[in-house]
């Protein structure tokens, strides 16, 4: 239900809310440039009778004064039988320059009120701010949910492309964007009779007026007792009429003065109602606040970008849950696949398995979650793959499925099996996946496979379960899967460094350039270097080990501005790639691919960083550190098995600790006579561990699982006094792991 009050609207109205948008952005602006042309005397300075009598002095065919919102005040006049206006010095009266207001904001306010059209514009615009305060309210929400809660919406977000671009704006723009659209719609509704008029009415001209002799205005009581910071307008009497009024407005109220005793004839103050209504088109248009009309003309900015993300989702979320084109019908399937996706990845996975069991002659139906059928009478095998949403929830396309499975009416004979997607760094990875298996089998089904759960879309970790349900259920399948198309290019080994040779653990820092291409007959003579694409520390770089499809991952001590990749690479016993690295010579090439990795990045800010990592772990750690330039605290826990053997980075760490880019370095050594782990280093220094937390530390751990899982069990221990835990601080985005 959110997602339709969120998106429907939105693709509805994305048109008309973009351009109600920009004109807002370019509106608020105005109230800034009047504000910085006006001269505004400080509170209690001058009174509106000391401003009446210096701009009388300048302009005697004065007939009205009136001050703006913003600060600026404008004097009506009668020169020689022609009107003017112009705006002039509160402080000598005197002419700043003629006042017109813009031809272009007068346009654009037409626009943006209006579409350019009368009352059927006006209309539509009010719906239109409407709808934009759904979007806010329901959006609101929704990122809420996404995150885990309310508490976490300040917390760093995680993921990349579209979502993540949508999610920070939205973060950014949200208040302001409510703020402006619940006021519009306030102000629509009020004009076409749908609120009730809050206007005060003004009070009825005087019936007995002095008629004596003016006296100087310089001296009239109630203009000398008001301040020309509460005015709104002053109407002249008409000229030799002694029967005639002053009429005053200011934000307390308006009356009639008197022109001979300079007294209020008749008063009326300002209904406190209408006064709300004052505030509410102030807090809309940016008059007289002229700093909140820029933010919120900064965040109404944010909608066309909105719009185009929001519009990409959608289309992307359709594209990849519609009906496959050779889709089987409920009826007379044997196989269902039923996907669970936030974002659309999860798809990805489904179409492999759905084409590959079509391709082995199954009749196969793939649909959402959402649409799982009362009963697939024919079905032998149902499959899930489902993604978790936020703090264990459902995603988009399975959070009705619940309910839909307690209306199935079981197929003999239906076998299922669960698979599940999701990121390690949560605390309840997969949590979802899980629950769903639960309940499948409560519901009296037979499991194929007990649940398997996917860390970050592992292609490797796919095609491995695609092997055993093709052993269970002899289908043949070989699941290959990359998420996207990817963009591969050369790399050409430009440096290493060994170690570990000695101990049976080799161990190496490669370091690759862009490779060279020979250029085209057509072209020059000579050979043109291909450039990196971009990529960050702790990102991955998938490699293509020869012979064989899926890519293998490592991630990246180095980032694009270095002018190298750099990889710290362990052959693993019979380890294809690994192996096939380690035998590279300087000037042997490679194909690769990035894939960013957002989520395992150090936090800007002054907190202390605490980098853990043993082996080959070290890479994407060393690439932090390097990057450290404004020398925010880093320590560093790292743990090897020889420091003659394989003390990784070893000169480099030295002169990080030399610049400061590193604040301290600790490391532990398991094949000598200290025979010790990192974790050991960690306990040593649980107290200052202890304190660095406190003081918001962000701790990062790279490298094997048994080494992280030690590691989370170190620092459970020593967050126990502080009432803390590894999931509070994976919850704040304090704990991350790239872990292996």
């Amino acid at each position: 239900m959110l997602r339709k009050l969120h998106s429907i609207p939105g693709l509805f109205a994305a048109l008309f809310l973009t351009v109600l948008a920009i004109t807002g952005a370019i509106l608020s602006v105005s109230p800034a440039l009047e504000r910085s042309s006006a001269v505004i005397p400080a509170s209690g300075e001058v009174s509106v009778a000391q401003v009446v009598e210096r701009v009388t002095a300048h302009y005697p065919g004065t007939e009205q004064i009136k001050r703006s919102p913003s600060g600026a005040v404008i004097v009506y006049y009668t020169l020689e039988g022609n009107p003017g206006a112009d705006l002039v010095n509160p402080i000598t009266g005197e002419g700043i320059g003629p006042y017109q207001p813009s031809p272009f904001f007068r346009w654009v306010k037409d626009l943006h009120r209006a579409f350019l059209q009368d009352d059927g514009g006006r209309l539509l615009a009010g719906a239109m701010a409407f709808m934009m305060v759904l979007m806010c309210v329901s959006g609101a929400f929704m990122l809420s949910r996404r995150v885990g809660g309310w508490r976490f919406l300040l917390k760093p977000f995680k993921g990349a492309g579209d979502h993540r671009i949508h999610s920070e704006l939205a973060r950014f723009a949200a208040i302001g964007l409510l703020l402006s659209a619940l006021t519009g719609s306030y102000m629509s509704a009020a004009r076409f009779g749908l609120l009730p008029d809050a206007a005060g009415n003004e009070p009825s001209f005087p019936a007995e007026v002095s008629g004596g002799e003016p006296a100087p205005i310089g001296s009239l009581e109630a203009l000398k007792n008001t301040d020309l910071n509460n005015l709104r307008e002053l109407v002249f009497p008409y000229p030799n009429d002694p029967r005639d009024v002053f009429s005053l407005t200011t934000r307390q109220g308006s009356g009639f003065i008197d022109q001979s005793t300079g007294q209020f004839l008749k008063y009326q103050a300002t209904p406190a109602k209408s006064r709300m209504v004052e505030w509410i088109v102030r807090l809309h248009t940016g008059e007289g606040l002229w700093w909140l009309g820029l933010i919120v003309g900064a965040a109404a900015l944010t909608v066309p970008v909105l719009s185009v993300t929001g519009a990409r989702i959608w289309w992307l979320r359709r594209r990849a849950s519609g009906n496959l084109q050779d889709n089987a019908d409920n009826d007379t399937a044997d196989t269902v696949i039923l996907v669970g996706s936030e974002n659309n990845t999860t798809w990805g996975f489904a179409r492999v398995l759905h084409e590959q069991l079509t391709g082995a002659g199954r009749r196969v139906v793939s649909v959402d979650m959402n649409r799982f059928a009362e009963e697939y009478p024919l079905a032998s095998i149902l499959f899930v793959l489902t993604s978790t949403y936020g703090d264990g929830g459902a995603p988009a396309s399975a959070n009705g499925f619940m309910e839909r499975l307690r209306r199935f009416r079981e197929t003999r004979g239906l076998k299922y099996a669960v698979l599940g997607f999701g990121d390690r760094q949560f605390p309840r990875f997969c949590q979802f996946a899980v629950d769903v298996d639960e309940a499948l089998g409560y519901h009296g089904l037979e499991r194929l496979e007990e649940v398997t759960l996917i860390d970050r879309q592992s292609a490797e970790q796919f095609s491995e379960w695609g092997d055993r349900i093709a052993d269970l259920t002899g289908v043949p399948l070989t699941l290959n899967y990359h998420p996207e198309p990817v963009s591969r290019f050369d790399l050409e080994l430009v440096d290493r460094a060994d170690f570990g040779l000695d101990i049976g653990a080799p161990t190496s820092i490669l370091r690759f350039g862009p490779a060279t291409k020979k250029r085209s007959a057509l072209g020059l003579f000579g050979k043109r270097v291909c450039r990196l694409p971009d990529f960050e520390a702790g990102d991955l770089v998938g490699v293509f080990p020869p012979g064989d499809k899926p890519a293998r991952y490592y991630s990246l001590a180095s980032s694009s501005d270095d002018g190298l990749l750099e990889i710290c690479v362990r052959k693993q016993p019979g380890g294809l790639c690994s192996g096939f690295l380690h035998d590279l010579g300087p000037g042997e090439r490679i194909q690769g691919f990035i894939q960013h990795n957002p989520d395992f990045r150090p936090a800007s800010g002054n907190q202390p960083i605490i980098l853990i990592g043993a082996g080959a772990g070290i890479g994407p750690l060393a690439g932090f550190i390097r990057k450290n330039n404004s020398r925010h605290p880093m320590y560093l826990y790292w743990g090897g098995r020889n420091p003659q053997s394989d003390f990784l980075y070893k000169p480099e760490l030295g002169r990080y600790l030399e610049d400061q880019r590193l604040t301290r370095l600790n490391t532990a050594f398991s094949r000598t006579r200290e025979s010790a782990y990192v974790q050991d280093k960690i306990i040593e220094d649980a107290p200052d561990v202890r304190q660095m937390i406190e003081m918001g530390a962000q701790i990062l751990v790279c490298g094997g699982r048994d080494m992280a899982l030690g590691v989370k069990q170190v620092i459970n221990e020593i967050l126990k006094p502080l009432e803390m835990d590894v999931e509070n601080l994976k919850r704040e985005g304090r704990y991350l792991e790239d872990v292996y």
